[in-house]
Parts: structure tokens; C-alpha cells; sequence
């Protein structure tokens, strides 16, 4: 499909930096905004990305770069999704088409991209804590530059967020956070907190009182100090008595607000003020997920990111593939959990902030009372799931593979010392793609493999995903993780119900002659290409589906030994301790040395472009595989 050139507004094609925006009057900010608003829609109804948030602060943006000394002062974005704008502000405009790309821009603040990306981020709720640390260093350093962090309110519900704002509360450093409030995360906030932000945006009387408060404290500003004294003690004893602010107030926080985060002349006063108030302050500014784009408006979750291009005034798909697919790894769970729920009354689902990308939602719908949204809060989602096994539920954790890391201590402690039955459905396993780094599922398989009762498996495709759901959900003895990647799954046809799985048992899946590979998880597909192509060579290589990392079929592999003379291990997690390495680790202390071949995610930091090109950047494609193993039968013969 051939694209027109995208091009910038009249404003923002003259603004390579904050510095340029600095050089326009007040009233022409109105203008930059709808030009950079209209332009990151071009942009995404192209060449994809998020979406969503980024549009719903395109006016705190542009006057944070208007009102701050950035690069000087420091701008943090929490999570990284609502950064569009501002990296197309700092510099990037031009090549912003690569964003998420191979070999393009990051999707996320990078700091390694730019020096306006002062903090890299990919996981929620951690600008507080980093722009603490930044304050206190500027503070040792004796420097003025100022520190800004921008939190939604989805990621104020994790821990962290109120773990740094306790701590920044009496470090007294200053700081401002900006709370951007609109309800949402990927899917719509829950719990508590966003009850308590909607009781402040929407309460006539507070906001009212309010106001009148600020005007007359304004009639104070030329009193004396003791009357100036007396005016602040009267605005923090209203605030604490009659506002919800009084949360972030008992925090140690000024609090201001709530305020339009969609009126940008606004912002950029709260900010002009607010950036000579020392000490933590807290902005409550209100906006809109998807603002000025009416469909992202109106279906916040769907449009928090795209992929395909789509009309940008009607949202519609462009010469949309109606081809059918084979189904995602993550629908695949969905369905099941429910027929499983539908035979045992028992099991319930959790998930941190994630039921649309982790498929919890057909449980939800079903069974409102059996599955949960914890808001994203991964250690307490563990947790919560170990108390709901402790009192006998069978708990089924769906969590992506990146997130379950921010709960290892709670996977250690609070569920395999006490050995009890969770069943963590890990998606995202593997290396997931254009979001990159942060988000790559490419450690679980060392960190979960040493851990004691604990189960580690990965399914070749759906019919045994399916398998050990209904396994793990007849298992008492232990924890179980089952990790799949994610997208598609093979597309096969596979019979209705469930059957059982021995666990820790493989399968022989090919025969071959003098090389044996054995592989743990979906890439058992890619060497059965491999295998097929080999074949036509002359090449004839054993193929062995593993299934289980722990136990590891210590049988199968005896007997692969036995009749072969090198194996290759291939796995989509990090080489470090994985399923390889227990192979290794097993045959280490064997009187026979059978040379041992480890294939997996290299020991760096794999960055973003689709998943194809990733595994052949790391050397997993199907190709590699074959080079592989074609370099193995050359050693073999020189060493004979």
C-alpha cells in the first residue's frame, strides 16, 4: 500500500526543539497542539503504535516544554505510552515513522535515544520513585534544575507510586508529580483510588468552595507574614477536611487541583506557577483518553494501541486482511479457563490491570464473582492469589511474562515456601516484539527453574496449552507456570475438551541420525520447518518436544544420548540458566559427554522490531536452526 508523505503543520515543522516552542507567543500554543495532535494521528494511522495516551496529553505536553528548561530540568513519563508528543518536540519529528520499528525510534523514553529522555521506562508507576532520586541528587549538587513526574492514574494504583510519594513526603526535595487522570490504564482503572479521584472531578460543592477559597487566600498575597502564615494553615486544614486532595496532603504533598489537562493556556499557568513553590506538590490534571480522535475517545481500550493502518477521520481498517487466522495464545487461555470454570466451581482468575491483553474478560463476563482485576499491583496479585489457594481456590494468575518479575520475592515467598497450587499463565513469554526491552518475556524460565515447588512448561501449541491448564488445575502439589508467547498460535485443529498430561514427560516427535534437538515451547515449530528442509538435504535430525524445563524428562534425555551423537537445546528465553542449561546440568555429572548445543536469547539487551526479525537477529528462525545444526555435523566430521 502506498502512503503520502506525512507533513507537519506550519508551527510544528519549525519546532526541532523546546527551544523553538519557547520562541511562539502564549496564544499560538492552541494552534501547536492541534497541529501536534493531528500529526501523531497521521503518524499512527500509518505505521501503528499507542495511541490513545499520547493524544490525551498533547496540551500538558506542550506546556511542560513550554514552561520547563528541559533538558535542564527533568521530565519524566511514567510508562512511556503517552510520549509521543513529546518526543516529536525533542528532536524527532522527522524520523518518528521508525517508532517501534526495527532498528527505529524506541516506543518508550529511551535514555539512551535522547538527552530529554531522562529515565527509561516501559513498566508502570516507577516516576515518582526516579524523580525523587533525581531531586535528591540535584539537592547534593546544590543545582536549581527542577524535577517533573507525570503518573496516570492507572499507575497510581500500584504500590511503588505510593511507596515514593510516602518517602518524598518528608525528603521535602522538590518535586512536582502530575497526576493524569482519566479513568483508564489499557482497560478502565479499578478500585478504590479511582473512586477517590472521581469523587474529587466530580464533586460541585468542593470545587466550588474551593475556588472561592483561592480567591480570597489571592487577596493575601501583599499581607504580611503572619497573615500569609495564617492564609496557608487555613487552605491545608480545608483541603484536609472537606477534599479527597487530603490523601496526597496527608502524603506530605501540596495538592492543586483538579484542573482542564486539555486547556493548554491553563497548564501552562498552573505550571508557571507551581515551578517556584518549593517542596512536593501534587497537580491533578483531568483528561481524556484518545482526546480529539472520536473513536479512540468513544473505545478507549481498543484504540490504546494500533497496528494496522486505519482512516484517520472514521478509524476504519485499511484494506483490512479478511483472511482467517489462526487464533492468539491469549484467546486460546480465555476460552479455556472458562470451560475448565464451567467443571470446577473452584477456580477463580487474577490478573494486575490486564484483562483484555491477558483474555481474563470471557471469565469476568461469565463468572463476575470468580475473577478479578487488581489494578496494576503485580506483587499483591500474586499474593492475593496465594490467599485464595491457601483457602482452597484454584487460582489461575494471568500475567505477562515482563510483569510477573515485579513479583518474584511474592512467587518465592508468599506461594512456593508454602507450596501452594497457583497456576501462573505467563503470556508474552519470549521476545514480544515491537515494544522491546522492557516488555520481553525472556527471563521467567531461569528465575521460575530454581525455585522449589515449582512446575516450569511451555506448550508446543494450543491443544497442549489447553492440556496443561486442565493438568495444573487437577494439581494440589505444587505450583505450575505455563508460558506462551505472544500471537498466533499454529492454527490446529484440535478436539473438544481436555485430556491430562504427565507431567515432567516429552514426546519423540522425529527421528534422526546423529543430531538431536530438543525444544521447549513454541519453537518446537520452527524446528519442525527446520527438520522438513534438513530432510531434503540428506540431513535427518531427531526432534524431541520437551514440554517441561522442571521436572525435566531426565528419561528422555538418557535415551537421546544414547542414540545420538550431539544434542541442540532451543529455547525463546535467555541461554542463562534455561531450559538448556538444565540439560547441560544434567548430564554434567554423567559418565557420558555428550556434546551439548545451547540455543536461546543471548546475553544482552535485545531491542524492538517484530518478532520475525528478533529471532533472526538472536539466531532462532528456522534458517539459523538449520545453519546450526549444519555447523555442528561439520565440527563433528573434522573432529573425526
Amino acid at each position: 500500500m502506498e502512503f503520502e508523505e506525512i507533513t507537519p503543520g506550519p508551527l510544528l515543522a519549525e519546532i526541532d526543539s523546546p527551544d523553538d516552542l519557547k520562541k511562539l507567543d502564549p496564544e499560538q500554543l492552541v494552534d501547536v497542539c492541534d497541529e501536534l495532535r493531528d500529526f501523531i494521528v497521521d503518524i499512527v494511522s500509518i505505521h501503528g503504535g499507542h495511541f490513545g495516551a499520547s493524544l490525551g496529553v498533547v496540551e500538558m505536553t506542550v506546556a511542560l516544554h513550554y514552561v520547563y528548561d528541559t533538558p535542564k530540568d527533568l521530565l519524566l513519563w511514567d510508562v512511556g505510552h503517552q510520549a509521543y508528543g513529546h518526543k516529536i518536540l525533542t528532536g524527532r519529528r522527522n524520523n518518528f515513522h521508525t517508532n517501534r520499528k526495527y532498528g527505529g525510534l524506541s516506543g518508550f523514553p529511551k535514555r539512551s535515544e535522547s538527552e530529554y529522555d531522562t529515565f527509561g521506562v516501559g513498566h508502570s508507576s516507577t516516576s515518582i520513585s526516579a524523580g525523587l532520586g533525581m531531586a535528591v541528587a540535584r539537592d547534593l549538587d546544590e543545582s536549581d534544575k527542577k524535577v517533573v513526574s507525570v503518573i496516570g492514574d492507572g499507575a497510581m494504583t500500584a504500590g511503588l507510586a505510593f511507596e515514593a510519594m510516602n518517602n518524598a513526603g518528608v525528603m521535602n526535595s522538590d518535586i512536582l508529580v502530575i497526576l493524569n487522570d482519566n479513568c483508564m490504564s489499557i482497560d478502565p482503572n479499578v478500585g478504590a483510588l479511582k473512586e477517590y479521584l472521581t469523587d474529587i472531578t466530580t464533586s460541585k460543592t468542593f470545587n466550588k468552595l474551593r475556588d472561592e477559597i483561592y480567591d480570597m487566600l489571592g487577596h493575601f498575597k501583599s499581607a504580611g507574614d503572619k497573615m500569609r502564615k495564617v492564609a496557608s494553615k487555613l487552605e491545608k486544614a480545608v483541603t484536609a477536611a472537606i477534599t479527597p486532595g487530603g490523601l496526597f496532603q496527608a502524603l506530605g504533598f501540596k495538592y492543586y487541583g483538579p484542573v482542564d489537562g486539555h486547556n493548554v493556556d491553563t497548564m501552562r499557568r498552573h505550571l508557571e506557577d507551581l515551578k517556584d513553590i518549593p517542596g512536593p506538590k501534587l497537580l491533578h490534571a483531568v483528561t481524556v483518553k484518545g482526546k480529539g480522535f472520536a473513536p479512540a475517545e468513544r473505545e478507549q481500550t481498543k484504540w490504546h494501541a494500533q497496528s494496522s493502518p486505519f482512516d484517520k477521520i472514521t478509524g476504519k481498517t485499511l484494506d483490512p486482511d479478511t483472511t482467517p487466522k489462526p487464533p492468539k495464545y491469549q484467546h486460546v487461555f480465555g476460552e479455556a479457563v472458562v470451560e475448565l470454570a464451567d467443571e470446577n466451581e473452584d477456580i477463580v482468575g487474577i490478573t494486575p490491570a490486564m484483562p483484555s491483553g491477558s483474555s481474563l474478560w470471557p471469565l469476568m463476563e461469565k463468572y463476575p464473582d470468580r475473577a478479578f482485576d487488581v489494578g496494576i499491583a503485580e506483587q499483591h496479585s500474586i499474593t492475593f492469589a496465594a490467599g485464595l489457594a491457601a483457602e482452597g481456590k484454584k487460582a489461575f494468575a494471568a500475567i505477562y511474562s515482563t510483569f510477573l518479575q515485579r513479583a518474584y520475592d511474592q512467587v518465592i515467598h508468599d506461594v512456593a515456601i508454602q507450596k501452594l497450587p497457583v497456576v501462573f499463565c505467563i503470556d508474552r513469554a519470549g521476545l514480544v516484539g515491537a515494544d522491546g526491552p522492557t516488555h520481553h518475556g525472556a527471563y521467567d524460565i531461569s528465575y521460575l527453574r530454581g525455585v522449589p515447588n515449582m512446575i516450569v512448561s511451555s506448550p508446543m501449541n494450543e491443544e497442549e496449552l489447553r492440556d496443561m491448564m486442565y493438568t495444573a488445575s487437577e494439581y494440589d502439589e505444587a505450583a505450575w507456570a505455563i508460558r506462551y508467547p505472544r500471537g498466533r498460535a499454529t492454527g490446529m485443529d484440535y478436539p473438544e475438551g481436555f485430556k491430562p498430561m504427565e507431567i515432567g514427560k516429552g514426546q519423540k516427535l522425529r527421528d534422526g541420525d546423529e543430531v538431536a534437538i530438543l525444544s521447549f515451547g513454541p519453537f518446537g515449530n520452527y524446528v519442525m520447518d527446520a527438520a522438513d528442509d534438513l530432510a531434503k538435504e540428506g540431513i535427518n535430525v531427531g526432534h524431541f518436544n520437551m514440554r517441561f524445563a522442571k521436572p525435566l524428562d531426565t528419561y528422555l534425555v538418557e535415551e537421546v544420548c544414547h542414540n545420538y551423537d550431539h544434542i541442540i537445546t532451543i529455547e525463546d528465553g535467555t541461554k542463562l540458566g534455561g531450559f538448556g542449561s538444565a540439560v547441560a546440568e544434567f548430564l554434567a555429572d554423567k559418565p557420558y559427554h555428550t556434546p551439548t548445543t545451547i540455543m536461546g536469547i543471548p546475553d544482552r539487551i535485545v531491542e524492538h522490531g517484530t518478532q520475525k526479525e528478533l529471532h533472526q537477529e538472536v539466531g532462532l528462525d528456522p534458517e539459523s536452526i538449520k545453519n546450526k545444526v549444519r555447523e555442528v555435523l561439520k565440527t563433528t566430521v573434522l573432529k573425526s
